[in-house]
């Protein structure tokens, strides 16, 4: 299994799982911050390691009047303040090759959103920064297809790879997780990440953008880290009912550390029971 080192995190190996979490865009700088300042106490306070999440621009929203961020520029300088006052690697999304230089110059790991796995200029682009690449599988994707895209970043001499779970397309408005695509993601090598509240969401399911059930978010990842797992994916919020971009699927912030410390429990189950087979192969 390849382990990808981010700074004093590591994805993969027998470490607790890391925890990748933030607001889903940057409304505002001062509530990033609160929020970037929460998770990195709540993580230090549990012994989890921890990646901040939050995008510069969602330029795949439903609608075309639905917020998207503070766009490259704002988004970027604000990352880039969260990263040097809270001393935690960060992370975003790259949606176009124009954006991928000025984000490798901040970002710590760049993202490949869902619907852009198969874009081979962006996972071509983003591979030859040398970067980690976080590749989030499509919704529309065979978890054993995902393969490609990891060739395409690799074929840059660049194998800092991970691999994200974020569901798949399960009728009209729906996702549904399929716990079988984490073992056979993981089964190419790669560490691989659940993305727990993506996962509920229901894409286009409030007309002009989308709903989501968050409520089933501790189920989903109790069973991802059961199942096994090198690290989780929320989006977090303080008040998720007023976020401007996916508010349905986030967690509130305060909700975070109970059930994040259940997490890391399995993840440890899992871990010394997996440890404890390889040794006594």
């Amino acid at each position: 299994m390849k382990i990808v080192n981010v700074g004093p995190v590591s994805f993969g190996g027998a470490k607790p799982l890391t925890l990748i979490a933030g607001p889903c865009a940057i409304e505002d700088e001062n509530l990033t911050l609160r929020i970037a300042e929460g998770l990195k106490k709540i993580t230090q306070d549990l012994g989890c390691q921890f990646v901040f999440k939050a995008s510069y621009d969602k330029a795949n929203r439903t609608s075309v009047t639905s917020f998207r961020g503070l766009g490259v520029e704002r988004g970027l300088r604000v990352l880039e303040r969260v990263n040097k006052e809270f001393e935690v690697p960060i992370i975003s999304d790259i949606h176009d090759v124009s954006q991928v230089k000025a984000a490798a110059e901040v970002l710590d790991i760049l993202q490949i959103p869902a619907f852009l796995c198969r874009q081979t200029d962006l996972l071509v682009a983003a591979g030859q920064t040398g970067k980690p690449i976080n590749l989030k599988k499509g919704q529309f994707l065979a978890p054993w297809d995902v393969e490609h895209g990891v060739k395409k970043i690799a074929s840059t001499g660049n194998d800092n790879i991970i691999l994200t779970e974020r569901g798949a397309t399960f009728g009209y408005n729906n996702l549904v997780t399929d716990m079988r695509s984490l073992v056979i993601m993981r089964d190419l090598g790669y560490p691989v990440v659940f993305d727990a509240t993506h996962s509920v969401q229901l894409p286009g399911g409030a007309g002009g953008a989308s709903s989501g059930q968050r409520e089933f978010v501790g189920a989903l990842s109790r069973a991802a880290a059961a199942t096994g797992i090198d690290g989780l994916f929320w989006e977090v919020h303080e008040d998720p009912d007023k976020a401007l971009c996916d508010g349905a699927n986030s967690l509130p912030l305060h909700q975070v550390k109970v059930l994040l410390q259940q997490i890391l429990e399995f993840d440890a189950i899992f871990k010394q029971v997996n440890v404890g087979q390889s040794n006594h192969d």
